[in-house]
């Protein structure tokens, strides 16, 4: 699970999606955040939004949407 102050990058490959504008930006995770979007996707890890402070925007995001930056990137 992803957790605050994880580097993170935003990975929205899909150019239809409205928030394909933050493909490939980074970040890090300020804060973890809990709603009941499990209730409707069944999937445990939908229960949490990451929020993302990117250079220009702070931004929410699912786990589906944020990879792992690794050192040096």
């Amino acid at each position: 699970m992803l957790k605050e102050g994880d580097r993170v990058r935003v990975d929205i490959p899909d150019r239809d999606d409205p928030d394909f504008r933050f493909h490939r930006q980074t970040g890090v995770i300020t804060d973890v955040l809990e709603d009941a979007a499990v209730d409707a996707t069944g999937d445990e890890r939908d229960k949490y939004l990451y929020r993302v402070e990117l250079e220009d925007d702070v931004m929410d995001f699912r786990w589906r949407d944020l990879r792992p930056v690794s050192e040096g990137e």
